[in-house]
C-alpha cells in the first residue's frame, strides 16, 4: 500500500464519474485514460485540485434521447490519479490507480458539464486490502485462458503469469480482456477474489466455446 493511499475513513462523500462502456478498474489495478472531451478535462482539473479521486462507472443502457444521460450502473470503482501529462494538444494522458468499489448512493447535479455521485462504500472495506495468495484454482483456469489467448490471438509469457500473485493476476485479466459492458460488471460485482476468479474462469470457458475453440495443450504449472 502507498504512503498516499486513501484510508477507509478518509473516503471521499461525493466524487466525480467517468462513465465509459466496457472499461473496467478494480482495486489496486492501473487504467490509463487519454482524456479530450471538455467536459472530462475539466473533471481531471478538479480533481489534481482535490482529492484526486475519480468513479469509473458504466453506463447500464442507451438513453432514448439523445440530450439525456444514460443511467448508471449501481456499482462502480473508484481510482486515484498517481501520473498524469499534459500533452500540445489539451489532452491529458492520466494513470488511474483503483482504491474502493462503491455503490452510487445518489446522482448530484452536474458540475461543469461531468458526472458527480454520492458513493457507498459500505461493505467495501476489504478493498483496501491486497487479497491473500492461495485462494485461486489457477491451473483451471489457465487451462482456459490458453485457449482462449490463442483464440483471440493473444501472445502471452505463461511463465511470468505464473509468478504473478492472485489478486494482480485476476484483476488485471478481468480489466484487459475483451469481455463484454454486462460480463465486466459481473467481475466488478464478485463479492471476493475467489469468486470474481470463479466469474473470469466461465466468461473464458464461454469465450472459447463461442469461437469454437477448445482443448490445446495445458499451460505450464
Amino acid at each position: 500500500m502507498s504512503r498516499y493511499d486513501p484510508a477507509f475513513e478518509d473516503l471521499p462523500a461525493s466524487i466525480p464519474v467517468f462513465p465509459l462502456s466496457g472499461v473496467l478498474l478494480l482495486p489496486r489495478g492501473m487504467l490509463p485514460l487519454n482524456i479530450f472531451e471538455p467536459r472530462y478535462l475539466n473533471m481531471i482539473e478538479d480533481a489534481l485540485k482535490a482529492d484526486r479521486m475519480i468513479g469509473m462507472i458504466q453506463p447500464s443502457a442507451t438513453p432514448a434521447r439523445s440530450d439525456k444521460e444514460p443511467p448508471l450502473y449501481a456499482m462502480g470503482c473508484a481510482g486515484r490519479i498517481v501520473a498524469f501529462e499534459e500533452t500540445d494538444d489539451g489532452r491529458f494522458l492520466v494513470s488511474l490507480k483503483g482504491v474502493a468499489r462503491f455503490t452510487v448512493a445518489e446522482e448530484m447535479p452536474t458540475t461543469r458539464g461531468y458526472r458527480r455521485v454520492r458513493p457507498d462504500w459500505t461493505g467495501f472495506e476489504t478493498d483496501l486490502e491486497e487479497a491473500s495468495h492461495g485462494a485461486v484454482e489457477r491451473k483451471k483456469l489457465f487451462k482456459s485462458l490458453k485457449s482462449f489467448f490463442k483464440a483471440q490471438e493473444i501472445e502471452a509469457s505463461w511463465d511470468a503469469l505464473n509468478e504473478t500473485p492472485d489478486e494482480r493476476l485476476v484483476n488485471s485479466l478481468a480489466m484487459i480482456c475483451p469481455f463484454e459492458a454486462s460480463e465486466k460488471q459481473a467481475l466488478l460485482e464478485a463479492p471476493s477474489l475467489k469468486e470474481r476468479a470463479e466469474v473470469l474462469t466461465a466468461l473464458v470457458e464461454m469465450a472459447v466455446l463461442d469461437t469454437g475453440g477448445g482443448g490445446g495443450d495445458n499451460a505450464k504449472q
